[in-house]
């Protein structure tokens, strides 16, 4: 019964935390409504529905279960544990510590956030729950997903075909061309060795080509050419406008004439991403090498994910708090690209406001009189992000009828 409830208590800290990221404040309900009772209840603050976030976790975190995979409680893997509790809470106090929460720069909000990130840690390594997979490449791809201790927390999906056909490139028989990455993107993953003007794809970072399928390179059995006379000619109806697919996630080669399926699990939360909000929480807490006394400094938490096996970039050496700081904004965009954290992260930062006002860029792809790929970066579509009301959701005007107007509009709506 302690553990059903502790995971009762946690489902509910996670589903607030996702309304406080898109609207802010909003009412508490803390009890079972009856039909007599008052439902009009006014918006709570954004730091008592924090503070609320995190006595839902405190009170019942000792209750549940630390690892649902040992046994004997192997047949209840996929239920919420203690660490996906600690990592709702401490994602909480993150939000909360970030500019668009505190704009004054309290360093005591970014000491909570670290010390809650680093009880995830600890938990991690007191009890071998969590750890980085191996591989970048497999951990996203079928039942790696939910049996690697790099994930804490995942939705499991039965088998199926839906995200290749939405993302297989237009010219692969079956898909749809979907999401396709921007420049904007794929230029934030770094260089692994001597960049080579005539093929930006070659010595980059590992993990942009286990993200993105990029031109020239071979995806569903076949090498991808976008140039006016290939296969994949940007000119084709639904191809990529950017010159990029997407292939984190997809099954690489899956016959969908023939409806061939796989498994898809989405991991809502892993272990590198405890490792990237530690490195940002402890280097506005305490710097990048101060470990504060905690099993790890932001440095060392960074340069974690970094070193993986199979990506093996070379450490981040910024020396100051702000070039470090810069090195985890760009480091989480490649690490959980397509993970849904990159939107949020650029409102709590309030980096939308720059971010998200610059144009959307692809590449223009042709061949030379060798038949050598030439690129060139183009702008594709413009962008806008009003910052005097898009950092918020506006509330929906039928619920703030319905509450007769106790419920308070966001700015700008």
């Amino acid at each position: 019964v302690g553990w059903y409830r502790g995971e009762a208590h946690a489902l509910r800290a996670y589903f607030y935390l996702e309304l406080a990221k898109r609207y802010g404040g909003v009412p508490l309900v803390k009890k079972t409504f009856t039909i007599n009772d008052n439902t009009d209840i006014p918006r709570a603050s954004f730091d008592e529905v924090i503070n609320f976030i995190v006595s839902e976790v405190d009170g019942f975190k000792d209750s549940m279960q630390v690892n649902w995979k040992t046994s004997p409680y192997q047949n209840n893997d996929g239920r919420l544990t203690r660490g996906a509790a600690l990592a709702i809470k401490a994602r909480a106090l993150l939000l909360a510590a970030s500019p668009l929460h505190n704009p004054s720069g309290d360093v005591v909000k970014w000491q909570k956030a670290a010390a809650a990130f680093n009880d995830v840690i600890v938990l991690a390594r007191g009890t071998g729950a969590y750890s980085l997979d191996a591989s970048y490449a497999n951990y996203f791809l079928q039942n790696n997903t939910i049996n690697s201790n790099e994930t804490i927390w995942a939705i499991r999906y039965a088998a199926g075909n839906a995200i290749e056909r939405s993302n297989y490139p237009i010219a692969t028989p079956g898909g749809s061309s979907g999401i396709t990455p921007t420049e904007n993107l794929v230029s934030a993953f770094g260089n692994k060795g001597v960049p080579d003007p005539a093929n930006p794809f070659v010595n980059r970072d590992p993990r942009l080509a286990f993200s993105v399928v990029t031109n020239g390179s071979t995806w569903n059995g076949r090498i991808i050419d976008q140039s006016p006379t290939g296969t994949d000619k940007m000119s084709n109806l639904n191809a990529s406008r950017t010159g990029y697919y997407l292939k984190k996630f997809l099954n690489d080669g899956l016959n969908l004439v023939q409806n061939t399926t796989r498994v898809h699990h989405w991991p809502v939360i892993r272990y590198a991403e405890i490792l990237l909000s530690f490195a940002e929480a402890m280097n506005e807490a305490y710097g990048p090498d101060n470990n504060n006394g905690y099993v790890l400094n932001a440095r060392q938490a960074i340069n974690a994910v970094r070193a993986r096996p199979d990506v093996g970039m070379p450490a981040v050496v910024a020396a100051d708090k702000n070039s470090f700081r810069l090195a985890v904004k760009r480091e989480k965009q490649v690490e959980l690209a397509f993970e849904n954290h990159r939107f949020w992260d650029l409102l709590r930062w309030k980096d939308a406001e720059t971010v998200l006002n610059q144009p959307m860029k692809g590449l223009q792809i042709t061949k030379n009189t060798a038949g050598r790929f030439v690129y060139a970066v183009v702008n594709i579509e413009n962008r806008v992000f009003n910052p005097s009301r898009m950092y918020f959701y506006p509330i929906p005007q039928s619920e703030i009828n319905k509450s007769n107007s106790i419920l308070k509009q966001n700015p700008g709506w």
